[in-house]
């Protein structure tokens, strides 16, 4: 007795191989984000018409789908080829994968606290203006003092 597949119906009825907007869309990105990726050899070179237009198997979209999905997550793009070298590899240890994991865990829980502290300097700024019509305000003094706390932006660099 055959298994039935586990793909969605609209999935089983796909002519392979697709266009680049039928294979972005299918796995959840945009056509320019699918170059970009493939630009970055997070998937192998696609197979092209004679007219140069990209063709995606059904394998290239699952990739596309990993890619975006470990995105969600916030992997880094480094992360991410390491984590589809280790998907590819058969022979993997499970444990070279929970080490990445583990890994971005910390750097995330670094993140939040770095955002958590931002949050704590903004709100003390927040309470110390007056927010009426006086034109005095201690956020814009802040925000123009080179001495005052570090750059906002340097909590979310990767």
């Amino acid at each position: 007795m055959a298994r039935p597949s586990r793909k969605p119906a609209a999935e089983r009825s796909i002519a392979w191989p697709v266009s680049i907007s039928k294979a972005a869309q299918l796995a959840g990105i945009s056509a320019r984000m699918a170059r970009h990726y493939e630009s970055l050899n997070l998937l192998p070179p696609v197979n092209r018409t004679d007219s140069g237009y990209r063709l995606y198997t059904e394998s290239d979209v699952h990739t596309l789908s990993f890619i975006r999905r470990s995105r969600d997550l916030g992997f880094s793009m480094e992360e991410i080829e390491n984590l589809l070298n280790l998907w590819h590899d058969k022979q993997r240890a499970s444990s070279s994968v929970k080490e990445i994991a583990q890994k971005h865990i910390e750097t995330l829980r670094e993140r939040i606290a770095a955002m958590k502290a931002l949050e704590r300097s903004l709100q003390t700024l927040v309470h110390s203006c007056h927010g009426d019509q006086r034109p005095d305000c201690p956020i814009l003094d802040s925000l123009s003092d080179p001495a005052a706390a570090p750059d906002a932006a340097s909590c979310c660099k990767h």
